[in-house]
């Protein structure tokens, strides 16, 4: 008897650590009766990673999640739909300013936990400092970085006051926009090894990010070595049908193929001026 007693009861039960709340609110609330569907799509690297070196050379360290969070936003402006809320009345939101939002992993204590980073009109701003962000929400002191302090402390409060924020993020369109303003999300685990992510649908465009790696691909009919990374994009279907999310990427795919570079060359010759004023500085 005690033999099968042990057998039935062969695992140990806890509570959530309380880190991990955040993640699981918007999960099991937010993400509440979307119809996600996947697309996905291959993306050629070679003239991101030209232009990585380019920008190194002018004292600008620029990771590929900038470059991508930069090349999303400006696909945003042209297809407002990716930027549009379901609200639970049946009718849709479109917001005005793109925010991009981003995962980031952060230990309170001994727990990883997942918090949310935002950031601004990625749009318009230059990716040299979209890059800074990102390095600070990654590396910051977490009460120094008010978006992840924000979250940080909701984690702690009571359970009733937090889903009746919850509930009112989901119902009015302001109420989200103080609490959870990102048009868009973007999460990589591509430092693993992954190769392809599809996060949970927690805004109506939530993009997953895979290895940059080496590839045999067929360019012009011949087989050459490039690098490149698989982009998965997420979608609501209530908002957003198949062919306009398809168009959507295949713009996002373009600027990270090497339109982004009319956007971005006012911005390297503004850095590669101030680097030859900088050397002709006295030591």
């Amino acid at each position: 008897m005690a033999n099968l007693l042990s057998k039935l009861f062969n695992y140990t039960t806890s509570d959530v650590p309380r880190p991990r709340w955040n993640v699981l609110d918007l999960i099991t609330y937010i993400n509440h009766g979307h119809i996600p569907t996947l697309i996905t799509c291959d993306i050629d690297l070679t003239w991101a990673e030209d232009l990585r070196i380019q920008l190194k050379g002018v004292g600008q360290r620029i990771t590929v999640t900038a470059l991508l969070l930069k090349a999303i936003a400006i696909a945003q402006r042209d297809h407002p739909d990716t930027r549009t809320g379901w609200t639970p009345g049946g009718r849709l939101a479109t917001f005005r300013d793109i925010v991009a939002g981003f995962t980031v992993e952060r230990f309170i204590g001994s727990q990883p936990a997942v918090f949310f980073g935002a950031i601004d009109n990625p749009d318009t701003k230059p990716v040299s400092q979209i890059a800074e962000e990102l390095k600070g929400y990654a590396e910051a002191d977490m009460k120094d970085m008010e978006h992840l302090d924000v979250q940080n402390r909701f984690n702690n409060m009571p359970w009733l006051f937090r889903k009746l924020i919850l509930w009112a993020g989901r119902e009015y369109p302001w109420v989200r926009l103080k609490y959870m303003g990102a048009t868009f999300g973007l999460s990589t685990l591509g430092k693993f090894g992954v190769k392809c992510l599809v996060p949970p649908c927690v805004t109506t465009s939530t993009f997953g990010v895979g290895e940059v790696e080496e590839r045999a691909v067929v360019k012009n009919g011949q087989i050459v070595i490039r690098k490149m990374v698989t982009l998965a994009l997420n979608f609501d279907h209530r908002v957003i049908d198949g062919a306009p999310a398809a168009r959507f990427m295949q713009d996002v795919r373009r600027l990270m193929e090497g339109g982004l570079e009319s956007y971005l060359q006012p911005e390297i010759a503004l850095l590669a001026e101030k680097k030859l004023d900088s050397a002709y500085l006295p030591s």
